[in-house]
């Protein structure tokens, strides 16, 4: 049986609108993998590295010579792939476009750190070679919230990267974490994630809601006074976030499998409605269409 033309180290990650694309590691693992919350790139195997150029275009040569036409989406991995020069990444989108031509999208996650260091200009050329659409994790935009997980970000350095991503024509997706404050900080936590969200306007808007599979310890190292928020509690920091923002076009989603609630809609065109489910589920949630717990994919 002949091999897959591109090398993982596992475990893989992706965002959920991902899961129809080409997943092609130009990383392994977080440049930054000090936040507290995420378990995703603690695993040994993945220590943070820049896979070699030749290696990655060789990929993307053999995945052309096998699929041809059929790879529609390439999402880049790992963690931040845009912590890579801009010119490893014009030549990785340029083998892209002419090994697989049937690609009409490059995605990316990305830190806002990595983006300081690049200029407009550069993330225009980007844009303008494929890149599409990138996956910012904001979690909050609470400065006192981001201190205590170690996100190394604030409201304003979020705010930049967005800003220049937007000028750049590059889409975006970012996504808030839900009871990330505990009850000590859920109030700022859901007003300045609002105030980020309207005044940025991103394209997509997601929620997810905070969890520790492996455990807490690692997390309360840095917020010992966090309390988790209970299903009710989070309903209601949902309910002040929703009712704070003014986003005019932006497609909303808290649907991810940690969410007891699944919101969809357009924001604002929605908003009223979206709102009502939150109270409602606040008010009987025993009557709400809610995810069972064994569901919940934690």
């Amino acid at each position: 049986m002949p091999t897959f033309p591109i090398r993982y180290v596992e475990p893989v990650f992706r965002p959920p609108s991902e899961a129809d694309s080409l997943i092609l590691p130009v990383t392994d693992g977080c440049s930054w993998n000090r936040c507290t919350f995420c378990e995703m790139y603690t695993a040994p195997q993945k220590a943070f590295r820049a896979r070699g150029e030749d290696e990655v275009l060789a990929s993307i040569r053999a995945t052309g010579e096998r699929y041809g036409t059929q790879v529609r989406r390439v999402f880049l991995a790992d963690g931040d792939a845009l912590v890579l020069p801009t010119r490893r990444l014009l030549a990785i989108l340029a083998a892209i476009r002419d090994h697989l031509p049937g690609v009409h999208r490059v995605s990316s996650y990305c830190l806002a750190r990595n983006l300081a260091k690049k200029s407009v200009a550069e993330l225009t050329e980007l844009r303008a070679a494929g890149l599409a659409l990138a996956y910012l994790g904001a979690e909050s935009g609470d400065d006192a919230v981001l201190a205590r997980v170690s996100k190394g970000e604030t409201f304003d350095s979020t705010r930049a990267a967005l800003d220049k991503l937007g000028a750049a024509g590059i889409t975006r997706s970012v996504m808030i974490l839900n009871g990330l404050g505990g009850q000590v900080l859920s109030d700022p936590h859901a007003d300045n994630s609002a105030r980020l969200a309207n005044a940025t306007q991103p394209e997509f808007l997601s929620t997810l809601v905070v969890s520790f599979p492996t455990g807490e310890a690692r997390f309360r190292a840095g917020f010992p006074d966090w309390e988790p928020l209970d299903q009710n509690g989070l309903f209601r920091e949902m309910e002040r976030f929703l009712a704070q923002l003014e986003l005019r076009r932006t497609v909303f989603r808290s649907d991810h499998a940690s969410n007891w609630l699944v919101l969809k809609g357009t924001l604002g065109a929605d908003k009223a409605r979206l709102l009502d489910q939150v109270r409602r589920a606040i008010a009987a949630p025993d009557a709400a269409s809610l995810r069972p717990a064994w569901a919940r994919g934690l």
